[in-house]
């Protein structure tokens, strides 16, 4: 399968000469987690993430997109869909900008790891439980932690969701990057740092995802796939037998484990 049989057309892009609140608000109002950046003929520039934008205070709130983007690998139409997959695992990326050519950089869609985990078969030889693939040590935080706290976390550690369990340590939900930046909080933190006193941050409880989506350990790739896909997720939390928080997986995790175990020799007769 061709990435140009799953990708998105028409992607949601911004210029290079724009200004970063914009990609800001642009990040809230689509709720991504990247934006293509191009120039003015709509040839690829890069990408830009919510954790780079989201650093620039508001003594720099002025600076435009462009020396903010970060490459990203070359991605046609006409390529394969598991050699996109491989180069997005290799480049760390979620989602991918595709030009015309490898030649012609004009921006003609977007593929994304739900595009792929949504069209893909998975191998028989992937690791049978989830416990073989999931991130173990993992950070999780209260109803009652800030909101600033939380997102500095994410951005030191560069993770896109933690978990948020009771006083108990289970799982209750979880708040992620697109959770913080919906609420307008990160905007407010960021850009007004010198005149925000700790205690004006909202509390977790007030932007957290629910109900909290869980499996465990013993599942496979494949229930982690098809839960993520039927709630349109990032991730799912993954607990023990006395049900605590014991891992995380996310898409990244999933579509690593599907490239590292797909035959090489098919990437070189397909590629």
């Amino acid at each position: 399968m061709n990435v140009s049989e799953i990708m998105s057309e028409e992607p949601v892009s911004i210029k290079e000469g724009d200004f970063v609140t914009r990609a800001r608000q642009m990040m809230r109002d689509y709720l991504f987690r990247s934006l293509v950046v191009i120039d003015e003929e709509d040839r690829l520039v890069g990408m830009l993430s919510d954790q780079d934008i989201m650093r620039v205070t508001s003594t720099r709130s002025n600076v435009t997109v462009g020396g903010y983007a970060r490459q990203s690998p070359t991605v046609t139409p006409d390529m394969d869909m598991m050699k996109a997959a491989k180069l997005m695992v290799q480049s760390r990326q979620n989602r991918v900008p595709v030009v015309k050519s490898t030649t012609d950089r004009t921006v003609v869609g977007v593929l994304s790891s739900v595009d792929i985990l949504r069209n893909v078969e998975v191998p028989k030889n992937v690791p049978g439980a989830l416990e073989a693939v999931m991130t173990k040590k993992v950070k999780t935080c209260s109803t009652e932690d800030k909101i600033n706290t939380v997102w500095g976390h994410m951005l030191e550690t560069d993770y896109t969701g933690i978990p948020v369990v009771s006083k108990r340590g289970e799982p209750i939900g979880m708040i992620t990057r697109r959770d913080i930046i919906k609420s307008g909080s990160v905007r407010f933190e960021v850009e007004d740092e010198r005149r925000t006193r700790p205690n004006d941050s909202p509390k977790v409880e007030k932007v957290m995802s629910t109900p909290t989506y869980t499996l465990s350990e013993n599942d496979s790739i494949q229930s982690a796939i098809k839960m993520i896909l039927h709630y349109d997720i990032g991730r799912v939390t993954i607990v023990n037998e006395k049900d605590r928080v014991c891992g995380i997986v996310d898409r990244q995790d999933l579509l690593e484990s599907i490239v590292k175990v797909w035959p090489e020799k098919l990437f070189e007769n397909r590629f």
